[in-house]
């Protein structure tokens, strides 16, 4: 008390008290502050109307090569540190009423790449493919891709800055030189320094401004929880709507126009073509055509860690970055405890040892845990059949997207707060022309009626009215929900860094701001020593190396 009082008698001292106090109440919060009283960031308006697609007349969507020189140039993750893919597209794409495939095999598949920018010591050779998108009805217009290659590259070290040309050198039709940086080895005190979230992300105006943010925070690692292009908003002949449902109910099946496909590996390789990009399917990438195909698209533009992580699937798989152990799920294929993506997750789970890999986070399409109108409860069957699993193993976060917003949970498990739950986060705010959703299911008028909110493709019907808590006897709480922590209707992007084995910075930086904005901000922390998740078998099997 003496202190302050003379404190209060010096003018400079007391500048210096206010600055500490003012620094201190303005200090980034942190899970440990937790359970927060639930917030809401009014919506503004002026931000609704603006979600407008590249046209294909834009330079950032045409094609700019000659022949058979690469597009889309792509690199993802393999399983570890030591290997990547890097994949891209020969040739161009065909669209009408009478396509002839390309022949895959008429174009190598290699990557020269080496630690020095001259020469490029090491050879790696893939696969190469062409998919075909459909339609038998009179009228539609059928599609066939380009070339896409896939190729592996092993033997690589950690941290480390690599270069790349990629294509058919005997044409010869090779890349300019690209770079990537491989991820850290696997240790608890190992990171990449930022990791991008993104969701939903579509070929917008305001995706241009995500992606701008994007590469202005200088990503080591891109995560794309979903959603990707929106080719399916368009009809065949490339006539675009907001609600395709709304403008296009007579069509005899749900067209797509897979150009825009093109167009958003074109617009996406300057970053992508670096920065390692993992992607989850969302429900954008169905795209049903002849013979009841669906995922096309998907399944052949992107590769995945399938193989190397032991998944049967490219919809689910598991990968290291560092200390983090990251788990992508599919929640538009079976799920339930007898299906093998759950047996899968089982054994993927089993076999994380968290002294090496401490952080656990997992990714899918359809949160969770959302308040808003648009999906409320929409996976809730997903969420029954799973979320005991992923809590039992300690999973630390989880991103997701499909609602066309940002929200940030307390800590939750089966809609109850739980300090050793996964913090749920939802990213579906990347810009998509589908805009934003603005309303909230505890509003008044806005709870959704319960047999209206099953995802129709998924099926099942898992979400009644809750039976204890707060909200007990209604299917919608009548204010923000408690586990809902922060909400806000905007575009924008997120950015993680993992500081060490129990501490993370999450930051949500919105479209509208300067990316050096924060939006939102928390440091999420682990409480190893509080929250028992179950320890790796000491006998379990592990994965060999492949």
């Amino acid at each position: 008390m003496a202190s302050l009082l003379s404190s209060l008698t010096h003018p400079p001292t007391l500048s210096l008290l206010l600055l500490h106090l003012l620094t201190v109440s303005a200090r980034i919060p942190t899970t440990l502050d937790g359970p927060f009283q639930p917030v809401t960031v009014p919506f503004d308006k002026s931000f609704r109307g603006n979600a407008v697609d590249l046209p294909e007349s834009d330079p950032r969507v045409q094609r700019r090569v000659k022949g058979f020189e690469p597009e889309q140039i792509a690199v993802s993750l393999s399983s570890n540190y030591d290997s990547v893919w890097i994949s891209w597209v020969t040739g161009d794409y065909q669209i009408g009423g009478n396509i002839k495939p390309l022949n895959p095999k008429s174009v190598q598949s290699v990557v020269r790449f080496g630690a020095l920018l001259r020469p490029l010591a090491h050879k790696a050779l893939g696969t190469s493919l062409v998919y075909n998108q459909l339609y038998p009805f009179d009228g539609l217009q059928n599609y066939t891709s380009g070339i896409i290659h896939h190729v592996r590259l092993k033997g690589l070290k950690p941290n480390t800055l690599y270069f790349y040309r990629c294509g058919d050198p005997s044409i010869p039709a090779m890349s300019d030189t690209c770079s990537f940086r491989t991820m850290p080895v696997s240790g608890p005190h190992n990171y990449p320094g930022r990791i991008a979230v993104v969701g939903d992300l579509g070929l917008t105006y305001n995706t241009t401004t995500t992606v701008s943010h994007v590469i202005s925070n200088d990503p080591d690692l891109l995560l794309l929880v979903g959603d990707v292009t929106y080719a399916n908003l368009y009809l065949t002949n490339g006539t675009g709507s907001d609600c395709y449902t709304c403008s296009f109910s007579n069509t005899p099946i749900h067209e797509t126009y897979q150009p825009r496909w093109d167009f958003w590996g074109r617009f996406m390789q300057t970053l992508v073509s670096k920065v390692p990009m993992m992607v989850i399917e969302g429900n954008h990438e169905i795209e049903e055509q002849a013979e009841n195909q669906t995922f096309v698209a998907y399944s052949s533009r992107f590769a995945f860690p399938s193989e190397e992580s032991r998944s049967s699937s490219v919809f689910y798989y598991s990968f290291n970055a560092g200390g983090i152990h990251f788990v992508f799920l599919g929640a538009y294929i079976a799920y339930n405890e007898s299906d093998d993506q759950y047996r899968w997750l089982k054994i993927d789970l089993d076999n994380v040892d968290r002294s090496v890999t401490p952080w656990l986070i997992a990714a899918w399409h359809p949160p969770w845990y959302n308040s808003y109108e648009a999906h409320y409860r929409e996976v809730e069957c997903m969420r029954v059949a799973m979320e005991e699993l992923l809590y039992s193993y300690g999973v630390d976060i989880v991103f997701n997207g499909h609602v066309h917003a940002y929200e940030r949970s307390n800590r939750v498990y089966n809609y109850t707060l739980d300090r050793c739950a996964p913090v749920y986060i939802t990213v579906g705010d990347g810009g998509n022309r589908e805009k934003m959703a603005i309303g909230y299911a505890d509003e008044p008028g806005k709870c959704p009626e319960p047999s209206t909110t099953p995802d129709t493709y998924m099926g099942g019907f898992c979400a009644g009215n809750f039976t204890t808590g707060p909200a007990a006897g209604k299917f919608c709480w009548d204010h923000q929900p408690d586990y809902s922590a922060f909400r806000e209707s905007s575009f924008g992007h997120g950015i993680l860094e993992v500081k060490n084995e129990t501490w993370a910075l999450w930051t949500w930086y919105r479209n509208q701001d300067s990316n050096k904005v924060a939006g939102d901000q928390i440091y999420i922390v682990r409480q190893p020593d509080l929250c028992p998740v179950r320890p790796k078998k000491r006998n379990a099997w592990m994965w060999p190396t492949t």
